[in-house]
């Protein structure tokens, strides 16, 4: 199988890093992983038992998120980064007694960012996963996404992933479903060439031009960039597989852990959670 990378250009370090966590991932999920630090033997970054203090202290939490992932995190014609993240985000700042202060960059980048304590958390539709729960720690899930297969209106080759074989299927780089494709999907269909992106409208992009045959995402990422250009794509068959994000930070760090899942279940029972969910989807939230 031949795979294209593009627009990925890193230092030789972090693709070392990187196709280390490509070996991690498995069972239809991606690990990124970070060099170990300190007396660390076991190759993870972990956080202190004081994280949550020093968050505190600081008055700020910094998060790490794609910022190119609109309807979760963007940037908005004001300058600022809006979406479901970062309200979410914000939310949980706010009960913390502080405020979220937030980095972009590409999506493999911001987990080796939080090992190498760049960031306090990341709260960008990070799939939580087992692998990954080897090497960075979760909050409870905020979120349930259901993934489906997105093609061209006038695709009638492709109605499910069997259709894939033969075919050149795009999916964002570093993500759990690039990951899904490789470890599970590949195996099962046979022989097919997967392209990576960084963001999800340059897919898009392609998708609608005929470059790539196919693409795997959710249809709430998938709407605004898709209003807002004009694509002519379709979502086909039923969803092919159901993700839970969660806040991803440093492991080690039952505190901030703690402080994290209290934050979101209050924002549930105050109605905020429902508010934030109902002004980036249209719809309420799913029954728990």
């Amino acid at each position: 199988m031949k795979t294209t990378r593009k627009n990925w250009t890193v230092p030789i370090m972090a693709l070392a890093l990187f196709s280390l966590l490509l070996s991690a991932c498995g069972g239809g999920s991606a690990a990124n992983t970070a060099g170990t630090t300190g007396d660390n033997k076991t190759g993870q970054t972990t956080g202190t038992s004081d994280d949550l203090a020093k968050i505190k202290d600081a008055g700020v939490m910094k998060v790490g998120i794609m910022g190119t992932y609109p309807p979760y995190n963007a940037l908005g014609k004001g300058g600022e980064y809006e979406g479901f993240d970062v309200d979410i985000a914000k939310g949980v700042a706010e009960k913390l007694g502080v405020k979220a202060e937030f980095t972009a960059q590409d999506f493999s980048s911001l987990i080796p960012s939080l090992q190498a304590n760049k960031l306090d958390a990341v709260i960008s539709q990070v799939t939580i996963t087992d692998e990954r729960k080897q090497v960075i720690d979760f909050s409870d899930p905020y979120i349930t996404n259901n993934v489906k297969i997105i093609v061209g209106d006038n695709n009638t080759d492709i109605t499910k992933l069997q259709d894939f074989k033969g075919k050149t299927i795009g999916v964002g780089l570093g993500t759990n479903d690039e990951s899904y494709l490789r470890n599970e999907v590949l195996p099962e269909v046979g022989n097919f060439e997967i392209k990576t992106y960084n963001d999800v409208i340059t897919s898009l992009k392609d998708l609608d031009a005929g470059r790539i045959d196919a693409t795997i995402n959710n249809l709430y990422a998938l709407k605004p960039i898709v209003d807002e250009n004009g694509f002519k794509i379709k979502a086909v068959g039923e969803p092919i597989k159901s993700d839970q994000a969660g806040v991803a930070i440093r492991q080690n760090n039952p505190q901030l852990k703690e402080a994290i899942n209290k934050a979101l279940a209050d924002m549930k029972t105050d109605g905020s959670y429902e508010e934030i969910y109902k002004k980036w989807f249209g719809e309420a939230p799913p029954a728990e």
